[in-house]
């Protein structure tokens, strides 16, 4: 059995189980006195130990044995950790990490763990200095047993053997035990057969018979010494059925998980799959409504409902819970603050709030860029903030809440809030906005922090001022087809709020006309339409606006923004305005008309040099012609 094929598996859960370390460790360091952290790292650690030895990579077991010593020694003793041995941990942390990525990828080797074991193991001998040596961890089993099989007995004796239902590894820990048994005899008759090992659902229950001459006794414990074994039952030498497990058992039986892991490869298979079943699904749709078959339009009606059926699951099952990209800040803060010299505490809200997997993976850098920026910016030196009559210690808070069919993240301080005098200064001397401007509101304040290059930094360091951070976190949400909205007050903080859509492959558009091209734009920020000409017009800002129910709504003329020539397309007497919202936000779109609403399938799209920002994909319409997809947030 290759146990290569369960790398990725084997990567994803040392991640899960190194990602329950750093927070168990920042709870360590909030509650020093408390038992439950050190017991909780301990059992991580002593898994990834546990699997990196059945897959064979020793030098990742090795460091986490040298931790297991240390944790081991601090559980026992009951006494609080020193603010060296957490830092020792969390480097410990980072290393095992760093060395379990390198052994995944075959190249092992480069990972460069002996500071970190030396300092480990100074650790456990200042705390035990007359202990005795801590054992080794022993090698990985060879894929083959190194020496020939003692003489067989007479007759096959049944082994039957039921794995921890915790254990990670499942299928490759039995084979180490199958061949952990070859060394002892013949193995014969094992069920569920190997293949069966590899199923997503083995649920560690098998058996084999061995000819051995060896006593039950010496079989059980080479069973047992690869770990992860509940039960060993080794029938006499009747070869009696006493604790046997069937196969019908061994294959699952009713106790069977209902989650298994998916590659995401296939669930993004999957979604292009569904995406041109949709796009047949416009074209069919056409074609029925053209032809007006009784037979056809049943076929039709049939397609969409199982289509719409299909599109829901396969999306339901790309929706992955924010915390698992949520879960790295915390450490990420606390590090940051203490390099900077800073007292923040970190609160995460909405972690159960669920966005497709596509988008949250591209999640993590905009997010590491305005965390990064609220701890260097944001929130005050202790110092600084008793001298303004605050708590010493600063808080910052990462959220993200459901609005109807976007999910709303914020991060908010309670900093010192944006020098708007500052900003606009500097903005005025790099010629970013003109010398007659007074003041920055919220929009213009996130168009100028957003400029490639600017930074209200004294000087460049490691954690900021080079410029970039909300630069990216702009354009990487604008990919998504979100949009950044900034609030701040001097002297009580800043919020920025990023709002997305809750998948991007397929969503559900108001298709509309202007001159003889159609553009869709998502209903993710359509909040109403209304018709022009029939609601008061006056200025904003220098801008036509529109009176809509006491609010002054800015208007866009899409004819005019994309040049379209009046005398190829004359404009229709009547034109609706398509009404976004976007936070607090809010903004009318003039078109030529409004043909349908419709599900389409986005398309990435590049666009030529020169075009408007204000394109965010295309699609397919269902008569095959391409249509282009509208940004809202550009527009807004």
């Amino acid at each position: 059995m290759d146990l290569s094929q369960y790398a990725e598996l084997f990567l994803a859960e040392s991640r899960e189980h190194l990602s329950a370390c750093n927070q168990l460790l920042l709870e360590w360091e909030r509650r020093p006195a408390s038992p439950e952290p050190v017991s909780g790292i301990f059992r991580a650690v002593h898994t990834v130990k546990g699997m990196a030895a059945t897959m064979g990579y020793a030098r990742v077991a090795d460091l986490a044995h040298r931790m297991e010593n240390l944790l081991d020694h601090l559980r026992r003793g009951g006494r609080p950790p020193t603010d060296d041995t957490l830092q020792l941990l969390f480097r410990a942390t980072d290393a095992l990490e760093k060395a379990v990525g390198l052994a995944v990828a075959n190249r092992e080797r480069e990972a460069d763990l002996a500071g970190v074991v030396a300092d480990l193991d100074r650790a456990v001998a200042r705390l035990a200095p007359r202990a005795a040596p801590a054992r080794e961890p022993q090698p990985a089993e060879p894929a083959e047993p190194l020496a020939p099989p003692p003489p067989p007995a007479a007759a096959g004796r049944p082994v039957h053997v039921i794995l921890r239902p915790e254990a990670q590894l499942k299928g490759g820990r039995a084979m180490l035990i199958v061949r952990k048994a070859q060394s002892l005899g013949s193995v014969q008759r094992i069920q569920p057969p190997l293949s069966a090992f590899e199923a997503d659902d083995f649920d560690g229950r098998f058996a084999f018979d061995i000819d051995t001459a060896a006593t039950a006794a010496a079989i059980e414990a080479a069973v047992r010494s690869v770990g992860d074994v509940e039960r060993v039952t080794v029938a006499g030498e009747g070869g009696g059925d006493e604790g046997q497990v069937t196969p019908a058992e061994s294959a699952g039986g009713g106790g069977r998980g209902r989650h298994i892991r998916v590659d995401l490869r296939r669930l993004d298979a999957l979604m292009d799959l569904i995406g041109e079943l949709v796009t047949a699904r416009g074209r069919l749709n056409e074609l029925a409504a053209r032809f007006r078959e009784p037979a056809i339009d049943d076929v039709a009606i049939q397609i969409s409902r199982l289509s719409a059926d299909l599109q829901a699951e396969i999306i339901q099952a790309r929706m992955t819970p924010v915390w698992q990209v949520f879960d790295r800040f915390p450490r990420l803060v606390r590090d940051l603050a203490r390099q900077l010299h800073k007292q923040i505490a970190f609160r995460v809200e909405g972690k159960e709030i669920e966005l497709d997997r596509a988008i949250l993976d591209e999640l993590g850098d905009p997010l590491v860029h305005l965390l990064r920026n609220a701890v260097d910016h944001g929130i005050e030196t202790p110092a600084e903030r008793t001298r303004r009559k605050k708590k010493p210690e600063g808080e910052i808070v990462l959220a993200a809440v459901r609005e109807r069919s976007s999910v709303a993240i914020s991060i908010s301080d309670d900093g010192g809030g944006i020098d708007r005098a500052r900003i606009l200064a500097k903005a005025k001397r790099e010629g970013l906005v003109g010398p007659h401007v007074e003041t920055l509101s919220d929009d213009a304040l996130l168009r100028v922090l957003a400029r490639p290059g600017f930074s209200t930094a004294d000087a460049v360091t490691n954690v900021s001022g080079r410029g970039v951070g909300i630069d990216v976190a702009m354009t990487r949400i604008r990919a998504l087809g979100g949009s950044i909205e900034i609030r701040t007050q001097p002297g009580k903080g800043t919020t920025f709020v990023l709002r997305l859509p809750v998948t991007l492959a397929i969503v559900r558009a108001l298709i509309a006309a202007v001159g003889p091209e159609r553009y869709a734009l998502p209903l993710t920020y359509v909040a109403e339409t209304v018709e022009f000409g029939t609601t008061a017009i006056t200025t904003m800002e220098g801008r036509e606006a529109m009176v809509l129910r006491d609010r002054v709504v800015p208007l866009v003329h899409l004819r005019s923004l994309l040049g379209v020539a009046a005398d190829a397309a004359p404009p229709p007497a009547r034109r609706p305005v398509i009404v976004l919202e976007m936070g607090e936000r809010c903004t009318g779109i003039v078109v030529d008309g409004m043909v349908s609403q419709q599900e389409i399938v986005v398309k990435g799209f590049q666009a030529p040099r020169g075009t408007l920002p204000v394109f965010s994909g295309a699609t397919i319409m269902g008569d095959g012609v391409p249509a282009l997809i509208l940004d809202a947030a550009g527009l807004v």
